[in-house]
């Protein structure tokens, strides 16, 4: 259901997930609409650095060869099937590209919070909420938004700053986060940036067990209402 929030900027920082060349430049990891996602990302930035919000980038950076990696899919020559650490398409795109001094985290795990984890800087800053966006919705997102809950942060997972390779793999990876975003909010980009800016909107919040139950029919509507 939707409710009223109103957060404090103060505790707050903005996290981007993997928004690098390779989800338009690789044929294989093609980003559906990625255009539209690095505009928002772009956008919800823009708003953090207007308002004193902390900016997070991550990069995913594999080494197949190092250990944990018993069934990763290589290409025939040995390198990794996708954001291999000597592919130039592994940088962040330059529409979305760090500041100077803004923290810039490369991991080798789907999720944010691995081995390269900023969740003790986080806590020190006295960060509780994170806006999070970025792609795959269904992968590092996912890994990033349950390890930050699991952590003890506030997600608000701006939904249109997300994607993936379809518009049905997004929709539903983001109904099936919003059934257990437990403390937390999805949110669009617009709403996102009026958090920033210290105003209230009309979020959507999980209440009560799994509230979204949808089907093949229904998933983009309720996904519209989020």
């Amino acid at each position: 259901m939707k409710r009223t929030l109103h957060l404090d900027r103060n505790r707050m920082a903005a996290i981007f997930i993997d928004l690098q060349e390779e989800h338009r430049a690789d044929p294989r990891y093609l980003v559906e609409g990625y255009a539209g996602v690095l505009a928002q990302a772009r956008r919800l930035q823009d708003a953090a650095r207007r308002h004193g919000v902390p900016l997070y980038h991550a990069a995913y950076v594999v080494d197949p060869a190092a250990p944990g990696r018993p069934f990763h899919p290589l290409q025939p020559d040995g390198r990794s099937a996708f954001s291999d650490k000597d592919d130039p398409r592994i940088a962040i795109c330059t529409e979305v590209a760090p500041a100077p001094g803004e923290a810039v985290i490369f991991k080798s795990e789907p999720s944010l919070f691995g081995a390269a984890s900023p969740a003790e800087e986080l806590r020190r800053k006295g960060i509780e909420w994170l806006a999070i966006a970025g792609v795959w919705t269904e992968a590092c997102v996912d890994a990033t938004v349950k390890d930050a809950v699991a952590l003890g942060f506030h997600v608000l997972l701006v939904k249109d700053a997300c994607g993936t390779a379809s518009t049905a793999m997004h929709q539903t990876a983001i109904l099936n986060l919003a059934n257990r975003l437990y403390g937390g909010a999805v949110v669009s980009t617009d709403d996102a940036c009026h958090l920033m800016a210290g105003e209230p909107v009309e979020a959507w919040q999980v209440m009560g067990s799994v509230p979204l139950r949808f089907t093949y029919e229904n998933a983009s509507g309720l996904y519209a209402e989020l």
